[in-house]
């Protein structure tokens, strides 16, 4: 396997990866969103309110490194 595949490989990974993360913060939004509609702001909506914070980290960090790959396939 070449280098560009390989790198190529690991961008797709990373592609679904976020895309993944990006279904989890929608569905965990929505069920804090109901939580709040519903006046029942108790520990599993801090957990939640938790969970999408370091959702939004993890996705900021596959966004960072889906640009490095994209940028070192520039330099292949």
């Amino acid at each position: 396997m070449s280098k560009l595949d390989e790198v190529k490989e690991i961008l797709n990974t990373l592609r679904v990866a976020m895309s993944l993360s990006f279904g989890m913060l929608v569905i965990t939004v929505s069920g804090i969103i109901k939580r709040f509609d519903n006046n029942n702001v108790d520990a599993i909506f801090w957990l939640g309110v938790v969970f999408t914070i370091f959702i939004l980290l993890i996705i900021f960090l596959l966004i960072n490194k889906i640009s490095q790959r994209t940028k070192e396939i520039k330099e292949l």
